[in-house]
């Protein structure tokens, strides 16, 4: 049993985290014209001492509630840095809320995957909230599955 004055403090110290974390969302919300962005990819992990092939997802989320943004550029890249494939052919309108995936071809044999990645350039007329971008990559091995995401860096953005 916790002694009351502990209890106390804790509860203080949870309400006070509370807090915080219902105020902070509203600060972060950043509006642009337009962004490059990095997202790290994955074609395999090495678990124990077998290789487990993944499958990347591409996900492009438009997080504004009033604009649509064109998607301009969805580029993979492999580990050496050349270029895999240019996955647009042309550029493409993500209405408000909307999302698009592009689903990564099954790597090849022979492909190491520890430095995979895409560059997304996206743009919009006026400012929007920036969208949300991130890789899901999922495998499986044997009775195993495996899953997990990684989010996109900004490395260059229009702000007018």
């Amino acid at each position: 049993m916790i002694p009351y004055r502990w209890g106390r403090w804790l509860l203080s110290l949870a309400v006070a985290a509370a807090t915080l974390v219902s105020v902070s969302p509203a600060a972060a919300v950043k509006l642009v014209r337009g962004q490059t962005i990095y997202i790290p990819s994955y074609t395999n992990i090495i678990s124990g001492m077998q290789r487990i092939i993944l499958r990347a997802n591409l996900i492009i989320h438009n997080a504004d509630p009033h604009h649509a943004l064109e998607v301009g550029r969805v580029d993979h890249y492999d580990t050496n840095g050349k270029l895999v494939e240019a996955y647009l052919q042309q550029p493409v309108t993500l209405p408000p809320l909307a999302a698009m995936r592009v689903v990564i071809k099954a790597p090849r044999a022979g492909d190491e995957g520890a430095g995979a990645n895409f560059i997304v350039q996206w743009q919009a007329p006026q400012r929007v909230v920036e969208p949300l971008v991130e890789c899901v990559m999922v495998g499986t091995a044997g009775t195993h599955s495996y899953s997990f995401n990684s989010s996109g860096r900004v490395i260059a953005e229009v702000v007018d």
